[in-house]
């Protein structure tokens, strides 16, 4: 407390208790190329690659990328991660991390690096279908992102295993696309296909940016695809839906993303829709960043108010952008922070609990309408 030593109006500046809690950032990719060595060291003049294996660089556009990484090149594993980058910023990406490795070895020593940058919340090797499982055990573990894994370019759709063909295992924090897109490759001058999951990284950002990533990103349209590797019917799909074998279709002369599960679909109970999943990571992460302040104060009734003050002042914020399902605040979720979840016992462990719950909102995804005559009796 100041001294004051003679007559007069003082002025003073009190905190205010309330320190705002600021959603995180939802879309910025981490891209994993997998290049054989001989091929990156071999190339040169706009397709050389001037980072070394395992490096991160962060790129804004796609000239960035050509200058690190090379242009659109007839070698197959750079080729790939190209045209990812450049599908990712075309539908809708700003920012990503792009790193190259020559062998499955070396996924293990990239994703610890992936857990230093914060700012990462999706992740994807376009095209190497070894390396999906350590990367959704990384997402898991991270528990603030979420893996964009791609199916085998070719599938027998006769078999009667499709779907243990495509689905390598189950994953509230994976979603797998099928099939491949045809781009047109200005490598070769003709089309090729490609493994979807930049464009689809790319669809994530714009999605979230638009709309919010309480938003499911589907039912949107692939910029930059030209046809599929499969067409699908919606008989086919049923097949695949249940499973969280997200589908690529095309409807209406569109191209676009029919399915919004994660990995695992209807296995994954409640959290078998992407958007419910990457919004529990939103919020998740973004009251862990906007309480660190918590950390060593007094554990005290005013304490706790404060934490149900800032909490509940940003679920109402998003509330009001609709990513809470309810007609009122106190529908929508509740924040207790109080003697009942403090007990001297928590206290003396040096412990606050806060329990938080929220009412999400679920995509429409089977849309039903009812038909019936109706006989007018005037």
């Amino acid at each position: 407390m100041p001294s004051y030593l003679s007559p007069g109006v003082y002025v003073e500046e009190v905190a205010s208790g309330s320190a705002p809690i600021t959603g995180v950032g939802t879309s910025i990719a981490g891209f994993i190329g997998t290049i054989a060595a001989d091929n990156a060291q071999a190339n040169s003049g706009a397709s050389a690659i001037s980072v070394p294996e395992t490096a991160i660089k962060l790129i804004t556009n796609f000239t960035e990328f050509k200058k690190f990484f090379g242009d659109f090149s007839n070698n197959p594993g750079q080729n790939t991660l190209a045209h990812a980058v450049y599908g990712f910023f075309r539908n809708g990406g700003t920012r990503c991390y792009v790193t190259w490795i020559s062998g499955k070895e070396k996924i293990a020593g990239v994703l610890d690096s992936f857990e230093a940058i914060d700012e990462i919340t999706i992740v994807a090797a376009p095209g190497n279908l070894d390396v999906r499982g350590e990367i959704k055990d990384h997402c898991q573990k991270m528990g603030d992102r979420i893996a964009i894994l791609d199916s085998a370019e070719t599938i027998d759709l006769s078999s009667a295993g499709v779907v243990e063909a495509l689905k390598p295992f189950d994953s509230a924090y994976a979603a797998l696309y099928f099939p491949w897109i045809q781009v047109y490759d200005p490598a070769s001058n003709s089309n090729i296909y490609v493994p979807p999951s930049g464009h689809i990284a790319g669809i994530y950002a714009r999605v979230d940016g638009q709309r919010g990533v309480h938003k499911a990103p589907a039912n949107e349209t692939i910029f930059g695809a030209l046809d599929l590797k499969y067409s699908l019917s919606k008989a086919k799909q049923d097949g695949l839906n249940p499973s969280g074998i997200n589908c690529i279709r095309k409807l209406n002369g569109n191209i676009l993303v029919w399915g919004a599960r994660t990995l695992g679909g209807d296995a994954n109970t409640e959290f078998k829709y992407i958007n419910i999943r990457r919004h529990f990571c939103y919020l998740r992460d973004s009251i862990d960043k906007g309480t660190q302040w918590v950390v060593f104060e007094p554990n005290t009734p005013e304490l706790w108010a404060k934490i149900r003050r800032n909490i509940s002042a940003f679920l109402t914020v998003e509330w009001r952008k609709g990513a809470l399902f309810g007609t009122t605040p106190q529908e929508a979720f509740y924040v207790k922070c109080d003697a009942e979840t403090n007990p001297p016992e928590i206290r003396d462990l040096g412990q606050v609990v806060t329990e938080i719950g929220v009412a999400v909102v679920k995509p429409a995804e089977f849309v039903v309408f009812r038909l019936s005559q109706w006989a007018d009796s005037k």
